[in-house]
């Protein structure tokens, strides 16, 4: 039968609880247990889909189209596990299915309450989360702060759910702030003591304690939060604030003792220390790395980090296989107002990266730094609206396809290069873009061909507008190669400059397939284009100039 560890946060959010548990995740898959991950959220919405990333960072899209919470990304960067549809719900979502039913005369006229249908719903949703019938152990991370109106019934489902199962098949994992006071140099343990209080009273008491940070914490200073909050001292667990990379969380962890805990906790074989060889080697020539890689990235949201989670991930990543650190240049699209202010603050970047995104703000400044990307030799990558913004940038400037555009903010323009796809005309927002993974067909001799080293890939999309196929044989006739098409509909995918040291545009997402260990391809070759830049060296198209990582799987 499953194990179930079930993840909380207290004092503040943002805390990491994403990253911790996408860390506990991997900890004990690499001790050969089979892990499935869920994020349950307690906002409104139904998912994050229409969502400001302003508001909620990047959403994170899973092979069957589900469009999620960023801590995904986390996640499946961290572990194997398969990810779906029923790896994240909102209140949105079980309020919407719970009043379905109630329509539809499922309660045979009963009074729906929060107990307990809505708290049953939140449960059949945990069981749900338990993707395959060999999981071991099913870990899921409660969004929200405890004492949060919001997440009330998602604690209360989560200790129904605890009750319910055998003693030993359930855990609770705290995450708390251990605040800091400069001013007279100490820890504090009140914050976390309170909201230890708050679970509870619900009916939890966390069987570990995961204290966030700045300073060590003294083995005086865990007795006295081990005795506040009933937790064994070994349980208490430091988490200090990594030195330089993310990718430390799970080895310092598990120097921490946190695995045997779990293991010891869930009744789970223990026997020999958690295999970390090849990660640890990762973080080694993380330490080693001396030069650096400058990457512009023009984009609407660079105000928020989290906006481009996953790329800036996917660029970090490349950047080891290659020995380079990724310094990024953020810019805000809206401020290349001109071609001289566009070189002005592009100068000395070795790449261009221009991301997706929607609305009209910034499409003109995001051109102009393609141009110039173009026209200087300098590295470029687009993504979505990115690679359609290299389509019109291309058709205006190269082919003199004047006021060519993308249907969706110039419904009268001469060249919509770009267009809304016929099975997108008139569908509301909401879930209904072309989501997951789509097949994508290489077309032989070109750079995309080079970097996948195959013919045939599965890429996540998120877009309603495409490369406009009336358009397809003038392009292919001009230097812009279209080199990736998925099949079926013929949809373009693909497009690139062979006679550029690297340019190259994708419809698709590959930033969402990018892991540690295993680059994802177009982010490798980008990386390394701009690392030959950095260099001075003459780029060559192919994909030879990275060492490889050891213990790639």
């Amino acid at each position: 039968m499953t194990k179930h560890i079930f993840i909380t946060g207290g004092v503040v959010s943002s805390l990491g609880k994403g990253l911790t548990s996408a860390a506990i995740g991997m900890i004990l898959e690499r001790r050969g247990l089979r892990v499935s991950m869920q994020k349950l959220d307690p906002y409104i919405n139904v998912d994050p889909g229409t969502m400001s990333p302003f508001q909620h960072g990047e959403v994170y899209v899973t092979d069957d189209g589900a469009e999620t919470d960023l801590d995904l990304g986390h996640y499946e960067r961290f572990t194997n596990t398969r990810l779906t549809k029923a790896s994240n719900f909102t209140t949105g979502k079980i309020y919407s299915s719970v009043i379905e039913k109630e329509r539809r005369g499922d309660y045979l006229g009963k009074t729906v309450q929060v107990i307990p249908h809505i708290t049953d719903a939140l449960k059949e949703a945990i069981r749900e989360g338990v993707t395959d019938p060999d999981v071991d152990v099913a870990i899921t991370e409660i969004g929200g702060t405890i004492g949060d109106i919001e997440s009330l019934p998602f604690v209360e489902a989560i200790r129904q759910f605890a009750l319910e199962r055998p003693r030993g098949d359930v855990m609770f994992i705290h995450l708390t702030l251990l605040p800091y006071l400069r001013a007279s140099g100490e820890l504090k343990t009140k914050p976390t003591q309170q909201s230890v209080g708050k679970l509870r009273e619900i009916g939890i008491q966390p069987d570990v304690l995961i204290c966030r940070t700045e300073v060590p914490m003294t083995e005086e200073m865990g007795q006295k939060i081990s005795l506040f909050c009933n937790v064994r001292p070994e349980c208490v667990i430091e988490e200090r604030d990594v030195d330089f990379s993310i990718y430390e969380v799970p080895i310092d962890l598990v120097n921490s003792g946190l695995d045997r805990i779990v293991c010891e906790r869930l009744k789970l074989p223990f026997e020999d220390d958690t295999p970390f060889g090849d990660w640890t080697a990762m973080i080694e020539r993380i330490r080693s790395i001396e030069h650096k890689v400058e990457i512009g990235i023009v984009g609407k949201y660079v105000e928020l980090h989290d906006a481009y989670k996953s790329i800036y991930e996917a660029l970090s990543h490349a950047g080891v296989a290659h020995d380079v650190d990724i310094e990024l240049r953020k810019i805000s699209a809206e401020t290349l107002t001109d071609e001289a202010k566009t070189a002005e603050v592009l100068e000395g970047v070795h790449g261009v990266l221009v991301p997706g995104g929607f609305g009209e703000r910034g499409l003109e400044g995001k051109m102009r730094a393609i141009r110039w990307a173009r026209e200087t030799g300098v590295p470029f990558f687009g993504i979505c609206l990115g690679m359609q913004c290299a389509v019109i940038e291309y058709a205006r400037n190269v082919l003199g396809l004047a006021g060519a555009n993308t249907l969706e903010l110039a419904p009268d323009s001469p060249h919509p290069v770009i267009s809304l796809m016929d099975d997108q005309e008139g569908v509301p927002k909401g879930g209904t873009m072309r989501l997951g993974a789509y097949e994508c067909r290489m077309e032989s001799d070109t750079l995309a061909h080079e970097l996948y080293g195959e013919e045939i890939v599965f890429e996540r999309h998120r877009h309603r507008y495409e490369f406009n196929s009336a358009y397809r044989d003038v392009v292919a006739a001009s230097e812009m190669a279209l080199s990736g098409a998925g099949p079926g509909r013929d949809l373009v995918e693909i497009v690139e400059i062979p006679d550029h040291p690297f340019f190259i545009g994708v419809q698709f997402h590959p930033e969402f397939k990018s892991k540690p260990l295993a680059p994802q391809p177009v982010f490798d070759g980008f990386v390394r284009a701009a690392r030959d830049r950095m260099r001075g060296d003459v780029p060559r198209r192919a994909n030879d100039g990275g060492r490889p990582l050891e213990g790639v799987r």
